[in-house]
């Protein structure tokens, strides 16, 4: 990145000078939000809140932040390095998680599975009369995102949240201290079901890779840096969604439910898995595009709850 102002100029920029260099820059590069990107890795180069920066904006900055800011530029724009893993954090269902290139980071198609989670235990709760707590399982658990976010709506939950890699499960421990719901979620290391024995659960949610191998060399370049084994599951992209799905009936109680995020291509694929192995009552949940993005269903169920 050129900036017209240097260290040995009479009058050093100021936040906003900053800002629309930055700016700038990154749209030349072809970053989606180059404005939003630029103030999120100017606060947190400056270690304030994105607020701080409306309030500072003719504040002129200094040459040993300019080239902080300067080198957090560098790596968003030349080497497109995903603006959570230079801050450290994302924010998910109005949580802050910490994050690293251990973990995927949180995305808003997430959330459209943990609305619909919420959404379907709502109906279900309403229409049979019971509330009592929910045991949740959350499979591939990466940051901890989905049981976070189900856990802040439902207090009186337990969870278990799993993953095969260890360094995600770390990330996932840090953000689970953070929010202060150790005693209410735990922590496995394992392959899909392998660390559950005979435990039962009233749902199992997950997002599991589900891109296929082929759209390697198609995907933005943001997700290089992301980790493999959480992006890309086979030739069709439905190896981990079919093994949760053939598995599933064995670790849920009676009428218990599955939520799962998956590709919108993979609709019909599911479908026919999900009856092929006793699960009825499919709901398809669309993200803001109108494309269907999760799925939730019910173990023995025969129609729409």
């Amino acid at each position: 990145m050129n900036f017209a102002v240097d260290a040995a100029a009479a009058r050093p920029f100021t936040v906003l000078e900053l800002l629309r260099a930055a700016s700038s820059y990154f749209a030349q590069q072809g970053i989606e939000t180059p404005r939003l990107d630029a103030e999120l890795l100017l606060a947190h180069a400056r270690g304030s809140a994105r607020l701080g920066l409306y309030l500072d904006f003719e504040k002129p900055v200094s040459a040993a932040l300019r080239a902080r800011f300067r080198e957090l530029v560098k790596q968003r724009g030349a080497r497109r390095v995903p603006v959570a893993y230079l801050t450290g954090e994302k924010e998910f269902w109005s949580l802050p998680l910490a994050v690293s290139p251990e973990v995927l980071t949180p995305r808003p198609d997430t959330e459209v599975l943990v609305e619909a989670v919420l959404a379907r235990a709502g109906a279900a709760a309403r229409e049979s009369g019971k509330t009592g707590a929910l045991r949740v399982l959350d499979l591939g658990t990466g940051s901890g995102a989905i049981a976070l976010a189900l856990a802040s709506e439902w207090p009186e939950a337990q969870f278990v949240a799993s993953d095969i890699s260890k360094g995600a499960l770390e990330v996932a421990r840090r953000n689970i201290r953070r929010h202060g719901v150790g005693a209410r979620v735990q922590l496995l290391a394992g392959d899909v079901f392998t660390p559950f024995g005979a435990e039962r659960f009233d749902w199992i949610v997950s997002n599991p890779p589900y891109l296929k191998e082929a759209d390697a060399t198609t995907l933005k370049a943001e997700l290089a840096h992301e980790p493999r084994t959480a992006l890309f599951a086979g030739p069709d992209g439905l190896r981990l969604l079919r093994r949760i799905i053939e598995r599933a009936p064995g670790f849920l109680s009676a009428g218990g439910w599955l939520g799962l995020e998956h590709a919108p291509e993979q609709s019909d694929s599911l479908a026919e898995l999900l009856a092929r192995h006793g699960f009825g009552a499919l709901q398809t949940h669309c993200d803001l595009q109108g494309r269907a993005r999760a799925l939730t269903a019910r173990l023995g169920a025969e129609s729409s709850a």
